[in-house]
């Protein structure tokens, strides 16, 4: 699989879209992310294994995680026997990802700019990272290295805060992945027919789980110490006083993933 073009390159941070966030809050938000690979790793939760096999089309032989991170989703690939190649900004995450998934071809890039050959995959994925990227520009490149029919899927895993309980917490952690129903995401005019399937699970994790997983969050990771301490204290106050837990009970957390696929145009 050739997996580099020419012309292709310059990995930078993608960006958020929408029209109150400006280039350099992109950045900032985005570089949150550029350390603690193996943190984020331990403590984010992994992906259903119906929303790869409801995003992955028959035949499929080549894939492409963008914004792969750690690897969370690329396992995914890599179990349906794809030959994956995954691309992030940040060499922290990559160099988690290939001591886990040494299978797949881990390259720096970004959704903006891939550095990946035309034409070469059946499916694209990116999962949890569509709204840091400019999604037309985004939406063009992935288009350049789908071959003729490819897919490109796009994977959220958001907090269900139907459940009364998750929402209040969801508040306290400052979480901006929860399940909004009238979501559905921009793509460019390169890709038609986008559908969506929700997954949901449940994440089994201590409370300490919670509290580290509430500290892999962009909000907690740009906070000061006096704001970090606060959010702390509020999680321990919710899951120890409030709803009583013990610091060895198993909290199932509930989520939805949200997958949505397009087809190249």
């Amino acid at each position: 699989m050739a997996l580099r073009s020419g012309g292709h390159r310059g990995p930078g941070l993608p960006g958020i879209h929408g029209p109150k966030l400006t280039r350099n809050r992109r950045h900032e938000l985005g570089s949150s992310f550029q350390d603690g690979g193996e943190h984020y790793h331990r403590v984010r939760p992994g992906y259903p294994a119906d929303s790869a096999e409801w995003l992955v089309p028959a035949g499929a032989r080549t894939a492409a995680d963008i914004g792969a991170g750690t690897g969370k989703f690329t396992a995914l690939l890599l179990e349906r026997g794809l030959q994956t190649a995954a691309v992030d900004p940040s060499e922290d995450m990559l160099a988690q990802l290939r001591k886990d998934y040494p299978a797949a071809t881990a390259l720096l890039g970004t959704a903006e700019a891939t550095g990946l050959a035309d034409s070469a995959f059946d499916v694209v994925s990116v999962a949890q990272a569509w709204h840091w990227c400019d999604p037309l520009l985004a939406s063009t490149e992935l288009a350049r290295i789908l071959g003729p029919g490819g897919i490109l899927g796009l994977v959220w895993n958001q907090l269900d805060t139907s459940v009364p309980w998750v929402h209040r917490l969801s508040r306290i952690m400052h979480a901006g992945d929860v399940h909004k129903a009238d979501f559905r995401p921009v793509v460019g005019p390169e890709f038609a027919g986008l559908e969506s399937h929700l997954s949901p699970w449940e994440d089994p994790l201590y409370p300490e789980d919670i509290m580290e997983l509430t500290k892999s969050r962009s909000y907690y990771l740009r906070a000061n110490e006096a704001t970090r301490a606060k959010v702390i204290a509020n999680l321990q106050w919710y899951l120890f006083e409030h709803l009583g837990h013990g610091p060895s009970d198993i909290i199932r957390l509930p989520y939805v993933t949200q997958s949505w696929r397009a087809r190249k145009a």
